[in-house]
């Protein structure tokens, strides 16, 4: 009860509060526009968070989390065009609401009131789940928790939308860059091209804001003169869902939510797979499976309550294992490691009101999202009207005064404009840009606790099968690695 109490006092510095309205309503902003993305404004505002005091910072980066998720949902109604993957659903039947029905204040009220519920009730499995959770995993040692980062980084696969195996070669490729440096184990300087910049390693930042935020701006620069947006910008009257529809969609928003914080919890997977997941099963189980596509708020519904949920689920590999299940956690985990807390079971004994205070935060940040979205939805729908020439240079400045005001450092800013381009063209040519993060993020772990069991072992590589908890991840990190070609050999038989 007194960590409860320490976090709330946390929370409620006036700086802190402000910090994660501001980071919702900044969320808001950036999923709505199409092109942008939740990845694209964690990365941007990540050096942001530093000028908050304790846990000012992670407060922003989880409004913004929240945030995005839903504001997808306002450019896929008005427009039918998701402003992220994960609202791809939602346009449907949120569209036909929207034009057909000329309903678009009940589609958006339908869909702000689905995305709050089912952040809240993830959020609510999130305090309820992680800190049983976090209770086994304190039976870990070093081998387990080399296990446990060689399963995380077999996600990969999962994070890879095209080739497998271009999203194995950009983990690798994170893997090196977690390299670079002095081994923190023997001392050895490795990678560093005889510069004193990389002695500490490849810094994370600059690559973050590049890989995300300044290639996702090179290939809309390059798009800019192709695009076609459908439909037009629609009046918003009332939007507050009346109670039949409550009624109509109750039971479609508990089951849409409980799938969501389900699928959150698996890493490798994400709000779109949700948001699908749910809007079948919504259809399959609907007395008016009919009407799905026509504009139906069951439709609507499910996806948002589906999507938005997956971001307290996410939270628990995250916070109890380590593990980041997609772009956006991992930028989140590499938030939480900046300030000094180290995602694990241990940080749950070691500082439990900083977790309690995340939990709370969460929880502020979906109601603060469903507030704004009740309240602002017309002054959003303007930000959808921003046109592209316009906002592309302002986030370009974005990614160069970011980068540099972490470190006041020029070479950040060159390590971030190499890595925009290097994103760039390996997004061009089909790789994982969250493998890459991944894999940064994750190799340090695996390389020091790994050469930890070999010390502890002295040099046995049995240590690795002679421990079940190690077996089972090893074991879980090779089907997850082979799934994608199990799965063709099985469609093929």
């Amino acid at each position: 009860m007194t960590e409860i109490l320490n976090a709330l006092q946390m929370i409620l510095v006036p700086m802190n509060l402000l910090g994660l309205i501001f980071g919702v309503l900044v969320g808001i902003a950036f999923g709505c526009m199409p092109g942008l993305s939740v990845n694209m404004g964690l990365a941007l505002l990540f050096p942001l968070a530093f000028s908050f005091h304790g846990i000012g910072g992670i407060l922003m980066l989880l409004g913004i989390y929240c945030g995005a998720i839903y504001g997808g949902s306002i450019s896929a109604i008005l427009l039918k065009t998701p402003g992220t993957p994960a609202s791809v659903a939602t346009t449907l039947d949120g569209y036909p609401m929207a034009t057909q029905m000329r309903q678009p204040g009940r589609a958006l009220g339908l869909s702000t009131m689905a995305s709050m519920f089912g952040g809240v009730f993830s959020t609510i499995c999130l305090i309820l789940l992680a800190p049983q959770l976090a209770k086994v995993a304190l039976q870990f040692s070093k081998p387990e928790y080399f296990a446990l980062a060689i399963f995380g980084l077999s996600i990969i696969t999962s994070v890879s939308s095209g080739s497998v195996v271009k999203g194995i070669m950009g983990g690798l490729f994170g893997l090196f860059l977690a390299t670079v440096g002095i081994d923190d184990m023997s001392g050895t300087v490795r990678f560093t091209l005889d510069t004193t910049y990389f002695l500490g390693g490849v810094s994370f930042i600059p690559v973050l804001i590049g890989v995300f935020a300044f290639a996702q701006v090179l290939s809309s620069v390059e798009t800019y003169y192709h695009q076609k947006v459908e439909g037009q910008i629609m009046t918003i009257d009332g939007s507050l869902p009346s109670i039949a529809d409550i009624k109509r969609v109750l039971v479609t928003l508990i089951r849409s939510s409980c799938i969501g914080t389900f699928i959150g919890c698996i890493p490798g997977t994400g709000g779109d797979i949700a948001s699908f997941v749910s809007y079948d099963q919504a259809k399959r189980w609907s007395k008016h499976s009919s009407n799905f596509g026509n504009g139906e708020p069951e439709g609507i519904v499910a996806s948002e309550a589906g999507n938005n949920a997956v971001s307290g689920g996410a939270f628990i590999p995250v916070l109890t294992l380590g593990i980041p299940g997609d772009g956006a956690t991992a930028i989140m985990m590499g938030a939480l490691m900046v300030q000094g807390l180290q995602p694990g079971p241990l940080l749950f004994v070691e500082k439990a009101t900083d977790v309690y205070a995340i939990f709370i935060g969460l929880l502020l940040a979906n109601l603060v999202m469903g507030v704004m979205g009740f309240s602002l939805i017309k002054l959003f729908v303007k930000v959808v009207k921003i046109p592209v020439h316009i906002l592309l240079p302002i986030i370009v400045m974005m990614t160069f005064v970011g980068t540099y005001s972490y470190n006041n450092s020029m070479n950040d800013v060159y390590l971030m404009v190499f890595s925009g381009f290097v994103g760039y063209f390996l997004n061009k040519l089909g790789f994982s840009m969250s493998a890459v993060i991944i894999g940064i993020i994750l190799g340090s772990m695996a390389e020091q606790n790994f050469v930890g069991s070999l010390i502890m072992s002295d040099g046995s590589f049995s240590v690795f099968f002679t421990r079940p908890l190690c077996l089972f991840f090893l074991a879980a990190a090779a089907l997850s690695l082979f799934s994608p070609v199990l799965g063709k050999l099985f469609k093929k038989g």
